[in-house]
């Protein structure tokens, strides 16, 4: 009993020894988020931030911020060595998923100078006169879209406006444009979008893409026609419709209802609806008259410092 005893009071102590060592495990390191370029050394005393001990999960330990997440082994670590990618540093044309709304976009070579247009047929080609006149006032012109859509119609390749934008069957670019401008309601007018649903989802549009850009100036351009006089018929009316939606929201409008009669272009089309190479030009040039009328003409570049000036 003796002995017994005294083995006891050897053991003991360090059965209560061993037990607080293995309660002091070692925090693993702190993550770093994308914005934070300090380091943690793996095997560093990590304080309290580091982590905390779940209850009733022996061993198991949380991220600050993230109560309850356990924290995998290593996560820290992999964190630290793999840097989110750098949007300013990549090609333009390189696609960029963006962690601030998930969606895919794409890197511009110029944003602050650049004009997102989205647009139908009439913008569609790179001749098409909505860019030239984009062009012709210093914007670079980043087109979004496809011929025989609009605010409510869509083809078999993509969705109507709003639907494209948010299911992503066309990619916006990454970044704040100088100017976003909405063109159309063609092919509204001759499918038979009523006014409600061409208003419904041109508001749906508007707020979208003031969401997305709240920096960018935003524009709208109607529906190319003959004038409502000259058998413009629901072309001119969806043109004139446009127009107070654009007012209702206090965006710059350029009507274009009944610019084929008025300068006189019907001779300069390619069929009863698009323009020849020649009808591009001119329609471009009124086009680019008339959003310098708005101010909405971009200022030419700055002169560049030189170097380590």
């Amino acid at each position: 009993m003796r002995t017994a005893t005294a083995l006891t009071r050897f053991v003991a102590p360090m059965i209560a020894t061993g037990v607080l060592m293995a309660g002091c495990g070692q925090a693993p390191p702190t993550p770093v988020s994308a914005s934070d370029t300090s380091t943690t050394t793996p095997g560093s005393a990590a304080g309290p931030s580091a982590g905390t001990k779940t209850p009733g999960k022996s061993g198991a330990r949380t991220a600050a911020g993230a109560p309850g997440e356990p924290v995998a082994a290593g996560a820290g670590q992999k964190s630290l060595l793999v840097p989110l990618p750098n949007p300013s540093t990549m090609a333009p044309g390189t696609i960029y998923r963006n962690p601030a709304n998930g969606r895919d976009e794409v890197v511009v070579g110029n944003i602050a100078r650049t004009a997102l247009i989205i647009g139908d047929s009439q913008s569609e080609p790179e001749t098409g006169w909505p860019r030239q006149g984009l062009a012709a006032v210093g914007y670079d012109v980043f087109f979004c879209g496809l011929g025989g859509t609009g605010y409510v119609a869509a083809n078999g390749k993509t969705g109507n406006y709003i639907d494209a934008l948010q299911r992503g069957d066309w990619k916006l670019p990454y970044g704040e444009p100088a100017l976003v401008v909405i063109e159309g309601g063609g092919n509204d007018a001759s499918r038979g979008a009523s006014d409600a649903q061409i208003v419904a989802n041109a508001e749906r549009l508007i707020a979208s893409l003031r969401q997305r850009y709240p920096g960018s100036k935003l524009a709208m351009i109607g529906t190319l026609a003959r004038g409502a006089n000259y058998g413009g018929g629901r072309r001119s009316q969806v043109d004139s419709l446009l127009g107070s939606v654009a007012a209702k929201h206090a965006i710059p409008f350029v009507s274009v209802g009944d610019w084929l009669t008025k300068y006189n272009l019907t001779a300069q089309m390619a069929d009863g609806v698009h323009m020849n190479n020649v009808g591009h030009g001119e329609l471009g040039k009124i086009l680019a008259g008339r959003l310098q009328e708005m101010g909405l003409e971009l200022p030419p570049p700055g002169p560049v410092s030189p170097a380590g000036s």
